[in-house]
């Protein structure tokens, strides 16, 4: 019994020492659309099989139906929860951020000023906006369609419902660009007194992982996980001649020029497995999480 005791007490400090001894950094993840922390145990257990140890939190905000809280909303609450994680931990934290978490994530990294991040992973989340007919679209606005959701979207009461604010109609730019309270700010597409203060957060990262890929059925188009967008003609443009790129507007240029912009793609995966893959952990997460 005291072999038992001994081996079961020894195993308790053993992975925390060994986190210690490698380097790895705490893991904080938020979650997407509808989601809640108990959607990633595959995650928590792919970091722990690689990178024993690690301290992983999956922030429990915003589960389900309060996902669709307007998204500074949930910039707030979240970095009220993130904030303490990083105060302990001196050499930095990791953020893991899917979907529309990866929203919120650059919504907490562009208005907080001394934060630690070193790799944001930003794992199949419409960076560059959603445009397109979903399942999610339809359940949220069964009488709309992509043409014309825009007509909810950009008014003061749709940009109370998280989605609205990243609807990104490439049809409607000027009403995009003046209406939208979240995306188009973070983006500084449009003017705001905050904007060099909020480049200057975000560029405190060490590393930008964006994951996406051609299969995703959801991201639309899939290619916004990766900074690219539809022109008017619905023609998707890569992020290198996106004019927030070009412009270096919020600091995706500066971080490529760094060397510190990657981009993974992968065939094959749809939306929701994205965090449960281990391919995908694999050959986009693994190697970032030092």
């Amino acid at each position: 019994m005291l072999a038992t005791f001994y081996i079961a007490y020894s195993e308790l400090f053993r992975l925390p020492l060994l986190a210690i001894l490698f380097g790895y950094k705490p893991v904080v993840v938020v979650h997407g659309l509808f989601d809640s922390s108990a959607d990633f145990t595959d995650l928590n257990q792919f970091i722990n099989q690689s990178h024993p140890g690690t301290n992983v939190s999956v922030i429990d905000l915003f589960d389900r139906s309060a996902s669709l809280l307007p998204l500074w909303k949930q910039v707030e609450g979240f970095k009220e929860a993130i904030y303490p994680i990083m105060q302990n931990s001196a050499d930095g934290v990791n953020l893991i951020c899917y979907s529309q978490g990866g929203l919120i994530c650059r919504g907490i990294l562009s208005v907080l000023p001394d934060h630690n991040v070193h790799s944001f992973i930003s794992l199949s989340s419409p960076q560059a906006g959603q445009y397109g007919d979903t399942d999610y679209l339809k359940y949220l606005f069964p009488k709309f369609v992509k043409s014309n959701i825009y007509r909810v979207c950009y008014t003061s009461l749709g940009q109370r419902i998280s989605i609205c604010n990243y609807w990104n109609d490439p049809h409607h730019r000027e009403m995009y660009v003046n209406s939208s309270d979240y995306l188009a700010l973070l983006n500084n597409e449009r003017p705001h007194p905050n904007s060099t203060v909020w480049k200057e957060n975000f560029l405190r990262i060490k590393k930008l992982v964006l994951i996406g890929g051609p299969d995703d059925g959801v991201i639309m188009p899939w290619q916004s996980s990766h900074f690219g967008f539809y022109d008017d003609n619905e023609t998707v443009v890569e992020m290198k001649y996106q004019d927030a790129f070009l412009r270096d507007l919020f600091g995706l240029k500066t971080l490529y020029a760094r060397g510190d912009l990657e981009m993974c793609s992968v065939p094959g995966v749809q939306h929701v497995y994205w965090h449960s893959n281990e391919t995908v952990y694999k050959t986009c997460i693994e190697k970032w999480l030092t």
